[in-house]
């Protein structure tokens, strides 16, 4: 997930920001309205609306049918996400309408490198999780429970205003895992369509098929987090199953949702090259060899701190396994300036799209294709 600022600000400050110029678009990020440093002192405000994903089980026990846990659920009871309840035998969400953290991010940090480039996301976040990876970069707002972050009272059709006068062309679900505020994603990204604001999902694809299949008729882009190629490393290091993932990532591109996919590399866990060539050969067959690629550098997190950080060499060469298997578009995230954050051409092999950091150097795409071959180049470009 890319990472967020932390600050904290009142609610008179956060009208304030919203209310004036965007006049800090120079940054990577622009925090405003985020998590507490103190958060865990709790806080927050509860949007509680009734959730369609769950099924009664008798005696006031609940299913969740939202993602592959299916978490049984008492009275009372929590699920593993901790922002949904059962109150009196009927599901509800927690976090509705309420996001713990609030930015405006170039597209590029989501990261989608074929969304329109150079252009920013506007960004929303609630707490909870359906994962718990052991290196996770917001740990502090995906692994505590609605009380222990700071809300802001921000409904969909805010989200949507906000987005619109501050110049966002897309809005951005991400930061925590969003598919566990579903239902404040699926709202807004509706008003969104309505404006003729893009809707772009970060997310580590552990969903079910039929919410998923729902969100795909008003998601336009999805960068999802393929965190290794083994059910070992998913039991271990994050509590879930490659499986699902594998099918939300087919499911995605069967629907014309356009997909981008992050591997985050982390030494001695998934840095094995036959496990990546495996992966790969993976995305080619059942994805196609257009889908973009990005294998990001780990840095010490949570509870994987006694690692350390991924060699830039284990990046090449993982970007240079992609390539060989046949994939396309291959990139290295988390070192600026590396070659291998530039798009080049499959076809002719130029610099189509060159870029240090979030930042732009060049971009060679008109309508949709390579200025110089016509090659059509997979995303949305306009």
């Amino acid at each position: 997930m890319d990472t967020i600022f932390k600050e904290k600000i009142s609610r008179k400050e956060f009208l304030k920001r919203f209310g004036g110029g965007v006049a800090w678009l120079g940054l990577s990020s622009i925090p405003f309205f985020s998590p507490r440093a103190d958060a865990a002192e709790g806080g927050g405000e509860i949007g509680r609306k009734l959730s369609p994903w769950y099924k009664p089980m008798g005696r006031g026990m609940i299913k969740c049918t939202l993602c592959p846990k299916g978490c049984t659920v008492p009275q009372g009871g929590r699920g593993y996400c901790r922002v949904r309840e059962n109150q009196e035998g009927k599901y509800y969400t927690l976090v509705y309408g309420n996001p713990c953290a609030v930015h405006i991010d170039p597209i590029e940090k989501k990261p989608l490198f074929h969304v329109l480039p150079g252009s920013f996301a506007f960004s929303i976040a609630t707490a909870g999780c359906n994962f718990e990876c052991k290196y996770c970069q917001n740990w502090q707002i995906s692994q505590v429970s609605p009380e222990e972050t700071t809300h802001f009272n921000l409904l969909p059709a805010e989200v949507v205003k906000l987005a619109a006068k501050k110049g966002c062309r897309s809005i951005a679900y991400t930061y925590t895992e969003p598919s566990i505020f579903y239902e404040y994603m699926y709202d807004t990204s509706l008003l969104a369509r309505e404006k003729g604001i893009l809707n772009v999902y970060h997310s580590n694809g552990y969903i079910n098929q039929k919410p998923l299949r729902d969100l795909c008729s008003y998601m336009d882009a999805a960068n999802i987090d393929l965190k290794g190629f083994t059910e070992k490393l998913y039991t271990n290091l994050l509590e879930g199953e490659l499986k699902p993932v594998l099918d939300s990532l087919v499911t995605l591109r069967s629907e014309g949702v356009h997909l981008e996919i992050t591997n985050l590399v982390v030494p001695t866990k998934n840095d094995d090259m036959k496990a990546i060539k495996k992966m790969c050969l993976w995305i080619r067959d059942e994805l196609g060899p257009d889908v973009p690629l990005h294998f990001s550098r780990f840095y010490p997190m949570y509870k994987l701190k006694n690692l350390p950080p991924t060699p830039v060499k284990t990046l090449e060469e993982a970007r240079k396994t992609a390539l060989d298997q046949g994939l396309e578009y291959v990139y290295i995230g988390n070192v600026p300036g590396n070659p291998g954050e530039n798009t080049y051409c499959p076809k002719c092999k130029k610099l189509i799209i060159g870029r240090i950091g979030y930042t732009l150097t060049e971009v060679n795409v008109k309508e949709g294709k390579c200025k110089f071959c016509g090659h059509p180049l997979p995303g949305i470009w306009k």
